[in-house]
Parts: C-alpha cells; structure tokens; sequence
C-alpha cells in the first residue's frame, strides 16, 4: 500500500487534456452521416442479446432460467434493440462477491495503470466506437444526433480524461507543513467495501461517469443501469473491457431495481450509493441507508452522492433581448424532449415584452421545428436522426405527459398557447406544449413533468422583485435556473435572491448545457447533495484520507522543557 501511495501522487495527467471538439454533423459532413448510418443499420437490424457481466464473466438469460427484458426504440415502439437479461438474486449476491474479491488487486494497481485504461477507452469512444456508440443512444434513447453527439461523445469523453486530471491533482495535494525531523503525507484511500451505481437513462455520459468516478480512484463498483439506456451502457462496458479494465472492478448488473438494491443495501461492505434519478427513489434509498447506520449494518457510514430532479427557471426582465431568451427557451426546455434535469420547465415573463416573447416562441415551435406528430415519427423510425424533437423515453413516461396535457386543458387557469397533441401510433411522441398559467402558485409551476411541457406565468413589469422571491419559494428543487436581462442592477438582484435556487445558474443563457469542467453541474435542496460532477469535488466523495506522520528524531527523555523547574 504504500509504494502505491507514493505512486499516486508523482503521476500528472496528459497537459494537453481540453474538452473533446463536438462534431456539427451539418448536410456537408457527409462522411460523418455515412459512418453513422452504417452504425444505424447495424443496431437496428436484429436484436442484440445483453448479457450480465459479473467478474468479467458474461452471464445469458439462457443459463438457469434467467428473465429477459426487451428494450425498444421509443421512435418505434414495434422495433427490438435488445433483449437484456435480468439479473437473479444469486447473480446479485455474485456481482457483490465479485466487486469485493477485485478491490484489494484494483486498489494497490498504480494510478498511471488505473488512469490509462479510462485515458483509453476515452480515445476509443472518440474514435473506433464513435459512431457506434452515437448509434446506440440514438436509437435506444430517442437522442437526435447533436444531442448524441454532445453527450455519449463529448461528455462522457471529457468525463474520462477530466476525472484522471482531477483525481492526479487531488493524490498531488499534500499537507503544507512539516515540523523539524518530521515528514506529514496524505494518502488518499478508495472507500473500504465497494460502490453501488444506478445510472439514468437519460444521459450515457453519466451512467460513464457514476461507475468510471469510483472506480479511477481504486474502488470497484456493482453497476444497475437503466433498463431504457441497456444497449449503449452495454456497448460502454465492451469498451471499458477493450481498454483493459480488470475483471470484478465494475459488474454490468441489469436486473430489477428494488430486487439489486435490496441486495446490496443489506451487505455489510456496502460504501458508497452513486445515482443520478427521480427524487423520490433516491429519497427512499437514501431512508433505507440510513436506516442501516442505525441498525450497525454497515462498516462505515456509507458516502450518499445523487443528482435528483428539477423545476428549473427562465427569468426574463423587461430589459431582457426577448428574441434571445424566447430561443433560448425553445431550446432549454425542448432539446431532448425536455428530458434533461436541467430542462427549462417554467418561465416568468414581464408582462409588457409578454405578447413578444409568445409570438417568438410559439412562430419558431410551429414554423421551425419538426413536428414529431406528423414527421419525425416516420423519418426516426427510420434511422433519420436530423430532427429536434424526437420521442418521449417509453410508454410510462408518455402516458403521464398525456395525462398532464389533458388536465391543462380543463384547468381554467391554464391555457395551452402551443402544442397539446401527441401521438402514441409508432413511437411515444409529444408535442412540445406551452402552457401559460394565472396563478403563480400553480401547481404546474412546482410539478416536474420530465418532458417537453413549458408553463409561463406572467408577471407585472413592477413586480421584479417579488417574482423572485417567488421563484425561490416554489417547489423543492434547487437544480439549474437562468435570468435574462441587460440591467445589471436586475441581474444582481436575481443572482442574489436566488442564491440557493439553482445550483448551477445563468445569465443570458439557457439553463441546460453544463461542460465538464468549465460548469460543473449538481443542485442542492430536493435535486440532489450537489457534489458537482465535472469537477474534483465528485472524486473526493469517493477516498477516505489517511494521514501518515514520520517522525525522525528520537526521544532521550520523557518530559517537556516546561516540566522543569
């Protein structure tokens, strides 16, 4: 253990570690949209069968009777991708095994050796897996290709390179002082036990992230992917493999979600919970490790990383450039179908720039964007991954945005000034919907929907700042927010008020688009313990400090000066 640790901290990251270039994939990339249709065709052929992954091993729904789960393309419902095998509860004891059985080997590997095989798989992603892996998150995910492109490219590759970056400067920091004949060191030690993932469908790059994290740092880690997210989380995991991840350091555990928590939560050696999901699931996890603390269940007190939900803001001054922020607003609150955390979900308009801003916002929806009920439906489908709107995740998520266009149709203090259709034929498919409320309490205005659902509630130009102490004040989350305006006074007065509103704020901007490593991203209150991914702060969740004195001198008495008289 401590060559090392000694190790650890001489090892500086690549200098040239930048943010990984994204592609535009414009009508002339031609050559970019022929690898990705090749890619396309390859997934979309026939389904993939998806083996578990315990201790390297691959585990089919074939052996011991094992319940498969089919995942399809929300485009097209009809359309297999995968046919994911479930994991048994001895399959979950098994991946708990395997991951504690790695971690001694894993953790005394040297941090250039751990470091190079995620510096690896960065470079394949980027490269030989590129279009595959945009391919897969297309198709499974319903991402058109920008979004792809933006995330399980970009993202996730900054995620890998970033993190070695990160973890090199936090193994470098060292206690600043030494007394004569005495040498002060810190170690920096992976977690004793092992880390649970659940990772979100929503995002391939934080599902990367909420296993790679850990695990750089010498953990091993039991992995739950989103049964929504299963072919291109697969694919990840072939490619960590590729770049030499040793077996039993991530277990690739699909399998139901009370069924693997309840295993792993009741293991003595259980570390750490790293997510990224709905508030109330991680809410009930979070009560059941609790639980387990008081119960002595547990070695240590198990460390809690989660990113939650959010009801984030769109702020708009009457000095604001309207046409600015009804574009940004189109596009925080619709790009990928409104399933981002981060997703514009409410905005506040003054009421003399309101009928501007609804004129931009509802002309560019009908006149711009492809309508998913009548287009996009058939070409995405088909593999044609152009249009800005796509569909909703699955049938769960579409039903509840139904249900929510339907109540807004009755309800005499909302109005829909766009969209309000959907269409359920061949893929899950909403319309984005702006809908203005009249009350300022409304729930809408508190309720995430985790979809392309916007509610607007106007303000009295005077009434600035009361408008946002009411945006603070509504709902529970604290995720992402933005304001609008060219005052500066107005701009100081939001970032103050809402402080502790968004944890990741914007001013003239829209409130999606975190970067790793120039934004780091996390909200606190409901939306999660804002550990901020993207930066060094997630990595030291996930090592326990030790601190070695080494003392040279050696004593001929006992007693202190003072003790003399």
């Amino acid at each position: 253990m401590m060559l090392a640790a000694a190790q650890l901290s001489t090892v500086q990251a690549p200098k040239q570690i930048a943010n990984e270039p994204i592609k535009s994939f414009g009508s002339a990339d031609t050559k970019d949209w022929t690898s990705l249709d090749s890619s396309l065709k390859k997934f979309n052929s026939s389904p993939l069968h998806i083996p578990l992954v315990i201790d390297g091993e691959r585990i089919y729904n074939e052996e011991k009777n094992r319940a498969t789960l089919t995942q399809t393309n929300p485009a097209d419902h009809h359309c297999a991708l995968a046919e994911v095998t479930q994991a048994n509860e001895q399959d979950i004891l098994n991946s708990i095994q395997a991951a504690k059985d790695a971690k001694s080997k894993w953790s005394l590997m040297p941090f250039y050796d751990r470091a190079a095989i995620f510096l690896r798989a960065a470079d394949l992603i980027a490269t030989k897996y590129r279009y595959d892996m945009l391919a897969a998150t297309i198709l499974g995910q319903g991402k058109n290709v920008y979004q792809a492109e933006i995330d399980c490219i970009a993202e996730l590759v900054d995620f890998f390179r970033f993190n070695v970056k990160y973890a090199s400067e936090l193994y470098a920091e060292q206690p600043i002082e030494s007394s004569p004949g005495v040498w002060n060191k810190a170690e920096y030690r992976p977690l004793e036990g092992f880390v649970y993932a659940v990772t979100p469908f929503n995002f391939t790059a934080i599902a990367a992230n909420l296993v790679a994290a850990p695990a750089l740092v010498g953990n091993t880690v039991v992995w739950k992917p989103s049964p929504a997210a299963a072919l291109s989380n697969y694919l990840l995991m072939t490619i960590l493999e590729e770049a030499g991840l040793p077996k039993g350091v991530i277990n690739f555990v699909p399998g139901d979600a009370i069924e693997v928590t309840n295993k792993v939560l009741g293991d003595k050696d259980f570390a750490a919970f790293h997510f990224t999901g709905s508030t109330n699931v991680f809410k009930q996890i979070y009560g059941k490790i609790q639980s387990g603390v008081v119960e002595n269940l547990y070695r240590d007190y198990p460390r809690i990383v989660g990113e939650t939900g959010g009801k984030n803001f769109h702020l708009i001054h009457p000095s604001a450039n309207i046409g600015h922020a009804a574009l940004s607003t189109i596009r925080g609150a619709f790009e990928y179908q409104g399933q981002k955390c981060s997703a514009t979900s409410r905005a506040y308009v003054p009421e003399s720039k309101s009928e501007d801003f609804f004129k931009e916002l509802t002309s560019n929806l009908e006149g711009t964007i492809m309508n998913p009920v009548n287009t996009s439906a058939t070409s995405a489908a088909e593999g044609d991954p152009h249009g800005f709107v796509g569909p909703v995740i699955h049938e769960q998520s579409f039903n509840k945005l139904v249900g929510v266009i339907e109540e807004a149709k009755k309800d005499r203090e909302l109005e829909i000034l766009s969209g309000g259709q959907y269409d359920r034929s061949k893929g899950w498919f909403i319309h984005p919907t702006v809908i203005k409320t009249t009350n300022p309490n409304h729930k809408f205005l508190s309720t995430e929907f985790f979809g392309p659902i916007l509610t607007v509630y106007v303000y009295p130009d005077s009434n600035f700042s009361e408008v946002c102490k009411l945006i603070d004040s509504t709902g529970i989350y604290g995720l992402t927010g933005s304001v609008f305006a060219r005052d500066r006074d107005a701009i100081v007065e939001a970032s103050e008020t809402l402080r502790y509103s968004a944890g990741n704020f914007y001013i003239n901007d829209k409130c999606t688009g975190a970067v790793v490593g120039q934004q780091w991203f996390g909200g606190a209150r409901m939306s999660g313990t804002n550990d901020k991914a993207g930066s060094s702060n997630i990595l030291s969740r996930f090592v326990s400090i030790r601190n070695i004195k080494e003392n040279f001198y050696e004593l001929s008495d006992f007693k202190y000066p003072s003790n003399d008289k």
